[in-house]
């Protein structure tokens, strides 16, 4: 039955060899001076065009960047190496890739003045706090781009294209967390990046050991192959355990900002003309953007409209007209 789904998903006349998989994943064999200028080149224009969309708060340039991002053939060399139980480079190569984007991003945010707010650029926010969907579409990607390598009517580049939208920018944002020594978005993207490597790993060996391309003499290693998947499945869930709990964060600060929104809505009904603008949460601290022509009602009673909302000692930050903060105060005391 098994041979039957994969002789459906992937027929024989459409599959690619063993040796042909092993020459374009990995990177020390065959003509190795050419294979490994080409990875390092293009990685490091891949990095700067990454930072430079990340700093720029540019989407388009952020796609540009994954286009030509490299990183996707190591990994997969992990995946294929895992499955046929033999050693590789391949770690090596994406260990010291991914140091080489994180120092390049950091580099570059040296440019950023100190008051510079991160979470106020969208595409750093949207990867400083990774969910469970993230590693979902992860694990999509990579057993979209692993059967596409093992396939030959499809282009080369396809897989590596699909596969660098998770890598290179959470890499990118790292470095620009780490130069502006925010430790904690810095760690978020991180743990993006680590997620989305060990499901794109985990879908490719699950990809190439479906397709048969262990090889022969090391069948009666198949004990060895188990625990290398039972090791990285391990791995796969305590990251997803992370990532179900910042998920259920943000769902909850999502409830709460909601609430907040309410609450502030109610306390500015009685002043004519007065809106509520945003309601935002960031480092433990909630903040209400509002526009108001006139005086702002008692933050004693918005602070009161709060209490069982939100929840208490969570501090309270009233930005107003022209950027002006009024300190209201915690909840709850």
């Amino acid at each position: 039955m098994l041979s039957s789904l994969r002789d459906h998903v992937l027929p024989d006349h459409q599959r690619r060899t063993l040796e042909e998989l092993e020459e374009d994943l990995d990177l020390s064999a065959g003509d190795i001076r050419a294979k490994q200028s080409a990875f390092w080149s293009m990685l490091f224009l891949s990095a700067v065009i990454a930072a430079g969309g990340v700093l720029t708060d540019s989407t388009a340039t952020v796609i540009g960047a994954m286009i030509v991002a490299p990183l996707s053939t190591p990994i997969m060399g992990i995946a294929l190496g895992a499955v046929q139980r033999r050693r590789s480079t391949a770690a090596l190569f994406v260990g010291a890739g991914g140091l080489l984007v994180v120092a390049l991003g950091a580099l570059f945010s040296l440019v950023l003045p100190s008051s510079y707010d991160l979470l106020s650029n969208s595409q750093i926010s949207s990867r400083t706090s990774p969910g469970l969907m993230d590693l979902v579409a992860a694990l999509a990607t990579g057993f979209a781009g692993a059967l596409a390598l093992a396939r030959r009517d499809v282009a080369a580049v396809l897989p590596g294209v699909a596969i660098a939208i998770s890598l290179v920018p959470p890499l990118v944002v790292t470095g620009v967390c780490l130069g502006q020594t925010a430790w904690w978005l810095a760690l978020g993207s991180f743990v993006l990046f680590v997620s989305n490597l060990l499901a794109l790993v985990f879908a490719g060996m699950a990809v190439f050991g479906g397709l048969g391309y262990a090889k022969a003499d090391h069948v009666k290693g198949a004990g060895a192959v188990r625990r290398t998947y039972v090791a990285l499945g391990l791995l796969f869930a305590a990251v997803g355990v992370l990532l179900v709990a910042n998920t259920a964060a943000t769902v909850l600060v999502q409830l709460w900002t909601t609430r907040a929104t309410n609450s502030a809505t109610e306390w500015l009904a009685a002043s004519p003309g007065a809106s509520v603008v945003d309601v935002s949460a960031q480092s433990r601290t909630l903040y209400i953007q509002v526009r108001a022509p006139g005086d702002l009602p008692p933050v004693e009673t918005l602070l009161a409209d709060l209490e069982g909302q939100i929840p208490d000692g969570v501090p309270v930050v009233v930005v107003a007209n022209e950027g002006r903060k009024v300190q209201a105060g915690r909840v709850g005391d």
